[in-house]
């Protein structure tokens, strides 16, 4: 046992030294091959405790991002032989066989038509090669759905297990891979004749959207299926249709062998059904919960502790809102380009340096305003922060007065 500890310190060690390496600016190439000696015969698993390791002594997000491409280049051959995927997850319809199918769906995207379209567009840059190479990158664009079921169902669960580095690192790569894919199609829509440039960027988004399939399938979803439990497959496999699917319809509904009644009730916070008394009055479970999501605005609770602890669920929501979030830690619901932003609001209502915050966004067709308020009790004590969400372009285009009901 000591020797084993004692390797996993050196390999602690080395792999410090080797996001070092690449800080300094050496290349993935140079620190290939130390890193391929150093993971020899381990699992996907011992590398990302490793990561979070070097996470929780304080290494910055963006540093163990660095080994991502590492990661890439040296797997490729070797995890394949590690991991097997369980028959539990090799059923129709479940989750991960979903993620799988959109996966090659994205493969026969990018092979067989990204790929031949940006060869061809070396030599012939014309309006229909831009016309058909804009037309794949939009399609390409679908992946955000792909990428936003792992970020807000999927790493949830990992987090709650405290595998916090892994998502808080991959989910650095999807917003690269995002921001890529919409340069390429905005210098697209502009084109100007810069073709070195376009291709550059192209290229970066089709070999980034490549390799990030293959961290999903031999890094992230082995890794889930050895965490998760067969509930909560199925709390994700409920609320995927939140937010959609990328170039796919899943064709086949997931029956999973079993499912806890009781533990699916604990993890929904489900209520008791108690008359709840306020200070004017009292109300059902049944009768707040209906009322707040009537209400034509989004509402989120966030506890004093950071987490999650309530949204509404009006028809017409603006933001999608998972059940996965309750519980889950309010930085970690927002990408990392965007976390500073979420822990200065919180750290400003909080102190009682401020009482609230507001923004405004346009949104398509929608002028969304997003408020912050502290939420104190009689005393003045912090209990938490409430996120309320409406859109506002209605309000502003009325005009006059209505004092008649309406037909």
């Amino acid at each position: 046992m000591s020797e084993m500890i004692n390797n996993r310190e050196y390999r602690q060690k080395v792999l410090k030294e080797i996001i070092m390496d690449l800080h300094s600016g050496r290349s993935v190439e140079e620190v290939k091959p130390r890193f391929e000696e150093l993971i020899k015969d381990v699992s996907a698993t011992e590398i990302t405790e490793m990561e979070q390791a070097l996470i929780n002594e304080g290494l910055p997000v963006a540093e163990v991002q660095r080994l991502c491409d590492v990661h890439a280049a040296v797997f490729k051959g070797s995890i394949e032989d590690i991991h097997r995927e369980p028959e539990s997850a090799k059923a129709a319809g479940h989750p991960v066989q979903v993620f799988k199918q959109e996966n090659r769906e994205l493969e026969n995207l990018i092979e067989g038509k990204l790929v031949p379209l940006i060869e061809k567009f070396k030599t012939a840059d014309d309006q229909d090669a831009v016309s058909k190479l804009l037309e794949g990158f939009r399609l390409l664009l679908e992946v955000d759905r792909h990428y936003a079921r792992k970020e807000n169902l999927l790493f949830p669960y990992l987090e709650k297990y405290g595998i916090t580095a892994p998502p808080k690192v991959m989910w650095g790569v999807d917003d690269e891979i995002r921001a890529a894919i919409k340069e390429t199609i905005r210098m697209l829509e502009n084109y100007d004749g810069g073709k070195k440039v376009l291709l550059e960027k192209a290229n970066e988004a089709v070999a980034k959207a490549r390799e990030m399939i293959f961290k999903e399938e031999n890094i992230l979803f082995p890794m889930a299926m050895d965490t998760l439990s067969e509930d909560e497959w199925q709390k994700i496999y409920e609320e995927s249709h939140e937010f959609g699917y990328s170039l796919i319809t899943p064709d086949a509904p997931w029956k999973p062998a079993r499912v806890d009644p009781a533990g699916q009730a604990k993890m929904e916070g489900e209520s008791d059904g108690k008359i709840v008394r306020f200070d004017a009055g009292a109300m059902t479970h049944e009768e707040i919960n209906a009322l707040l999501n009537t209400l034509p605005l989004d509402i989120t609770f966030v506890g004093k502790d950071d987490t999650v602890r309530y949204f509404t669920q009006g028809k017409d929501r603006i933001f999608a809102r998972p059940k996965t979030i309750i519980g889950r830690n309010v930085q970690n619901c927002h990408p990392p380009a965007s976390v500073h932003v979420v822990e200065k609001i919180v750290e400003d209502l909080k102190s009682g340096k401020k009482d609230h915050e507001d923004f405004w966004i346009r949104m398509g067709d929608k002028y969304v305003y997003i408020r912050y308020f502290a939420v104190r009790n009689a005393e003045g004590e912090y209990l938490g922060v409430a996120e309320v969400t409406q859109d506002i372009k209605p309000i502003q285009e009325l005009t006059g007065e209505k004092r008649l009901l309406s037909d």
